[in-house]
Protein backbone atom coordinates (compact mmCIF):
# COMPACT_ATOMS: atom_id res chain seq x y z
CA UNK A 1 0.00 0.00 0.00
CA UNK A 2 1.53 3.55 -0.81
CA UNK A 3 1.44 6.54 1.48
CA UNK A 4 -1.23 7.98 -0.86
CA UNK A 5 -3.62 5.09 -0.97
CA UNK A 6 -3.13 5.07 3.23
CA UNK A 7 -4.16 8.52 3.31
CA UNK A 8 -7.11 8.03 0.78
CA UNK A 9 -8.35 5.30 3.04
CA UNK A 10 -8.15 7.55 6.08
CA UNK A 11 -9.93 10.31 4.31
CA UNK A 12 -12.16 7.60 3.47
CA UNK A 13 -12.70 6.53 7.01
CA UNK A 14 -12.77 9.99 8.48
CA UNK A 15 -15.52 10.70 6.11
CA UNK A 16 -17.38 7.77 7.05
CA UNK A 17 -16.94 8.70 10.68
CA UNK A 18 -19.02 12.02 9.92
CA UNK A 19 -21.87 11.05 8.56
CA UNK A 20 -22.32 8.53 10.80
CA UNK A 21 -22.14 11.34 13.63
CA UNK A 22 -24.63 13.32 11.32
CA UNK A 23 -27.30 10.37 10.84
CA UNK A 24 -27.39 9.59 15.01
CA UNK A 25 -27.45 12.88 15.53
CA UNK A 26 -30.53 13.58 13.18
CA UNK A 27 -31.83 10.16 14.48
CA UNK A 28 -31.80 11.28 18.30
CA UNK A 29 -33.74 14.73 17.82
CA UNK A 30 -36.54 13.39 15.42
CA UNK A 31 -37.15 9.78 16.93
CA UNK A 32 -40.93 10.02 17.78
CA UNK A 33 -41.61 10.67 21.46
CA UNK A 34 -39.04 13.51 21.52
CA UNK A 35 -40.76 17.60 21.75
CA UNK A 36 -39.33 19.67 19.51
CA UNK A 37 -37.33 22.71 20.43
CA UNK A 38 -34.76 23.61 23.08
CA UNK A 39 -35.23 22.48 26.67
CA UNK A 40 -36.76 24.14 29.33
CA UNK A 41 -35.11 26.53 31.13
CA UNK A 42 -34.46 25.40 35.05
CA UNK A 43 -36.99 26.95 37.44
CA UNK A 44 -35.81 28.17 40.83
CA UNK A 45 -38.88 28.64 43.31
CA UNK A 46 -38.81 31.17 45.53
CA UNK A 47 -41.34 33.68 47.04
CA UNK A 48 -42.15 36.81 45.54
CA UNK A 49 -39.82 39.45 46.55
CA UNK A 50 -41.50 41.91 49.01
CA UNK A 51 -43.63 44.67 47.72
CA UNK A 52 -45.32 42.36 45.09
CA UNK A 53 -49.17 41.89 45.04
CA UNK A 54 -50.59 38.54 45.08
CA UNK A 55 -53.81 37.41 43.21
CA UNK A 56 -55.26 34.11 44.70
CA UNK A 57 -57.64 32.30 42.34
CA UNK A 58 -61.15 31.96 43.50
CA UNK A 59 -60.97 28.25 44.15
CA UNK A 60 -58.10 28.93 46.39
CA UNK A 61 -55.57 26.62 44.12
CA UNK A 62 -53.02 28.69 43.50
CA UNK A 63 -51.46 32.63 44.18
CA UNK A 64 -50.29 34.54 41.38
CA UNK A 65 -47.58 37.06 42.50
CA UNK A 66 -46.40 40.13 39.98
CA UNK A 67 -44.12 43.12 39.90
CA UNK A 68 -45.83 46.17 40.73
CA UNK A 69 -45.70 48.15 37.58
CA UNK A 70 -48.88 45.82 36.30
CA UNK A 71 -52.24 45.96 37.66
CA UNK A 72 -54.82 43.54 37.88
CA UNK A 73 -56.92 43.58 35.37
CA UNK A 74 -60.75 41.90 34.57
CA UNK A 75 -60.89 38.50 33.15
CA UNK A 76 -62.63 35.16 33.31
CA UNK A 77 -64.83 34.96 36.72
CA UNK A 78 -62.38 32.00 37.50
CA UNK A 79 -59.01 33.35 36.63
CA UNK A 80 -57.24 36.04 37.63
CA UNK A 81 -55.21 38.35 35.47
CA UNK A 82 -52.78 41.40 35.87
CA UNK A 83 -50.91 43.51 33.39
CA UNK A 84 -49.08 46.68 32.02
CA UNK A 85 -50.97 48.25 28.73
CA UNK A 86 -49.67 50.90 26.54
CA UNK A 87 -50.91 54.09 26.22
CA UNK A 88 -52.67 52.84 23.49
CA UNK A 89 -53.92 49.80 25.55
CA UNK A 90 -52.35 47.37 24.07
CA UNK A 91 -50.85 44.48 26.32
CA UNK A 92 -46.91 45.10 27.06
CA UNK A 93 -46.77 42.56 29.75
CA UNK A 94 -49.54 39.71 30.62
CA UNK A 95 -50.09 37.13 33.81
CA UNK A 96 -52.96 35.19 33.96
CA UNK A 97 -53.63 31.80 36.17
CA UNK A 98 -56.43 29.64 35.49
CA UNK A 99 -58.17 26.46 36.91
CA UNK A 100 -57.34 23.35 34.89
CA UNK A 101 -60.58 22.88 32.54
CA UNK A 102 -60.49 19.53 32.43
CA UNK A 103 -58.16 18.40 29.69
CA UNK A 104 -55.31 19.35 29.79
CA UNK A 105 -52.65 16.63 31.04
CA UNK A 106 -48.99 16.82 31.50
CA UNK A 107 -47.61 14.55 29.95
CA UNK A 108 -48.71 16.28 26.44
CA UNK A 109 -49.15 19.69 27.89
CA UNK A 110 -47.06 21.72 25.02
CA UNK A 111 -48.77 20.34 22.27
CA UNK A 112 -52.41 20.68 23.86
CA UNK A 113 -50.94 24.11 24.67
CA UNK A 114 -50.12 25.07 21.13
CA UNK A 115 -53.20 23.44 19.98
CA UNK A 116 -55.73 25.53 21.84
CA UNK A 117 -53.73 28.68 20.51
CA UNK A 118 -54.59 28.13 17.25
CA UNK A 119 -57.63 26.98 17.53
CA UNK A 120 -58.49 30.14 19.69
CA UNK A 121 -57.02 33.41 18.21
CA UNK A 122 -54.10 32.83 16.91
CA UNK A 123 -53.24 32.32 13.06
CA UNK A 124 -49.55 30.26 14.13
CA UNK A 125 -48.06 29.24 16.72
CA UNK A 126 -44.49 27.58 17.43
CA UNK A 127 -42.79 25.78 20.24
CA UNK A 128 -39.65 27.60 21.38
CA UNK A 129 -38.94 25.26 24.33
CA UNK A 130 -40.62 22.49 26.11
CA UNK A 131 -40.11 20.93 29.94
CA UNK A 132 -41.66 18.19 31.60
CA UNK A 133 -41.11 17.85 35.79
CA UNK A 134 -40.08 21.38 36.56
CA UNK A 135 -40.69 22.39 39.32
CA UNK A 136 -42.42 25.34 41.35
CA UNK A 137 -43.68 26.07 44.74
CA UNK A 138 -46.04 23.60 45.92
CA UNK A 139 -46.00 21.73 42.88
CA UNK A 140 -44.28 20.21 39.77
CA UNK A 141 -45.06 21.52 36.04
CA UNK A 142 -45.13 21.03 32.38
CA UNK A 143 -44.16 24.14 30.40
CA UNK A 144 -44.25 25.45 26.79
CA UNK A 145 -42.57 28.85 25.65
CA UNK A 146 -44.15 30.03 22.19
CA UNK A 147 -44.72 32.44 19.91
CA UNK A 148 -47.74 33.01 17.67
CA UNK A 149 -49.28 35.81 15.86
CA UNK A 150 -53.07 36.73 16.65
CA UNK A 151 -55.19 36.47 13.62
CA UNK A 152 -56.71 39.94 13.92
CA UNK A 153 -54.42 42.81 13.94
CA UNK A 154 -51.49 40.72 13.58
CA UNK A 155 -49.94 41.23 17.09
CA UNK A 156 -46.67 38.63 17.45
CA UNK A 157 -46.58 37.39 20.97
CA UNK A 158 -44.11 35.01 22.68
CA UNK A 159 -45.43 33.37 26.20
CA UNK A 160 -44.61 30.89 28.86
CA UNK A 161 -47.27 28.74 29.45
CA UNK A 162 -47.37 25.88 32.49
CA UNK A 163 -50.13 23.38 33.75
CA UNK A 164 -48.91 23.17 37.32
CA UNK A 165 -50.02 19.82 39.56
CA UNK A 166 -50.58 20.83 43.23
CA UNK A 167 -51.80 18.67 45.94
CA UNK A 168 -54.97 18.70 45.85
CA UNK A 169 -55.31 20.66 42.06
CA UNK A 170 -54.04 21.83 39.33
CA UNK A 171 -54.16 25.13 37.37
CA UNK A 172 -52.15 26.95 34.22
CA UNK A 173 -49.98 30.17 34.31
CA UNK A 174 -49.18 31.86 31.50
CA UNK A 175 -46.79 34.73 31.06
CA UNK A 176 -46.50 36.81 27.38
CA UNK A 177 -45.77 39.76 26.40
CA UNK A 178 -44.89 41.05 22.76
CA UNK A 179 -41.75 39.31 20.68
CA UNK A 180 -39.80 42.75 19.87
CA UNK A 181 -39.79 43.07 23.93
CA UNK A 182 -39.69 39.86 25.09
CA UNK A 183 -35.77 39.40 25.63
CA UNK A 184 -35.90 42.55 27.92
CA UNK A 185 -39.38 41.34 30.03
CA UNK A 186 -38.34 37.57 30.11
CA UNK A 187 -36.21 37.47 33.32
CA UNK A 188 -39.35 39.43 34.80
CA UNK A 189 -41.88 37.00 33.78
CA UNK A 190 -39.64 34.46 34.60
CA UNK A 191 -39.55 35.83 38.16
CA UNK A 192 -43.00 35.63 38.31
CA UNK A 193 -43.25 31.85 37.67
CA UNK A 194 -40.60 31.56 40.05
CA UNK A 195 -42.90 32.91 42.89
CA UNK A 196 -46.40 31.02 41.67
CA UNK A 197 -47.64 28.50 44.68
CA UNK A 198 -50.12 26.16 44.20
CA UNK A 199 -51.88 23.91 46.83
Amino acid sequence: MTVHTARRGIYALAAITAMAAIAITVVAFTRPGRPPGRAFPRLHPVAAPTGWPHLTLPDGAAVLSYPPSLHRVAGDTDAVSAARLSPGGAFQLYLNATPRQGRERLRDWAAFRLGRLRSDDAASAHQVAAGQGVQFRGGTGSCVIDDYLTRISKHHYEEIACLVQGRTSASVIVAAAPATTWALVRPLLFRALAAYLVR
